[in-house]
């Protein structure tokens, strides 16, 4: 390659090399301008960002005290209805205790009773119903003779070999 050409393949470059730089320093231009206006805008609304902040934060204190507080309370609650339920569990034992004992004593109530009947029962069959069948028979047989002797004579014949036939 001559001289020549080479220096105009070299100018050629440094004026696009040049033109870039231009066109670089034009879009700086521009990034330095959006970022003032986007500067300006945030340094507006800078005041608001702030109160917000603020807000949130005392937002946050006021919820985490409220938190505290339903904490609190909600652990009095729980111990407080645990010391019930150990309340009613030995009420519930009592009682359940107390109803054992009593059942046993209507039990051994109701067994003397029973016992006491059969004996009375008994007693009655022996003292007053053995005697009663006494009287009974005894007043079967005199009852048997008084007919025996109300008939008179001696039995019909009919009656005899009926009786004897019995036995046979």
């Amino acid at each position: 390659m001559d001289q020549n050409t080479l220096l105009t393949v070299m100018t050629i470059f440094v004026v696009v090399a040049a033109l870039a730089l231009v066109v670089q320093m034009g879009v700086m231009i521009g990034l330095y301008k959006a970022t003032r206006s986007a500067e300006q805008r945030i340094s507006a609304m800078l005041p608001q960002v702030e109160q917000l902040i603020n807000v949130s934060h005392r937002t946050i204190e006021q919820g985490r005290q409220q938190l505290l507080e339903v904490t609190g309370k909600t652990t009095e609650i729980l111990t407080l209805a645990h010391t019930q339920v150990a309340r009613v569990d030995d009420l519930m034992a009592d009682a359940t205790h107390r109803a054992r004992v009593q059942l046993e004593r209507a039990e051994l109530i109701i067994e003397d009773t029973l016992s006491r009947a059969q004996q009375t029962i008994g007693l009655v069959h022996s003292g007053v119903m053995r005697p009663l069948r006494e009287i009974q028979g005894v007043t079967a047989g005199v009852k048997a003779a008084l007919q025996f002797l109300s008939r008179g004579g001696r039995a019909s014949i009919n009656q005899s070999t009926h009786d004897e036939e019995m036995f046979i």
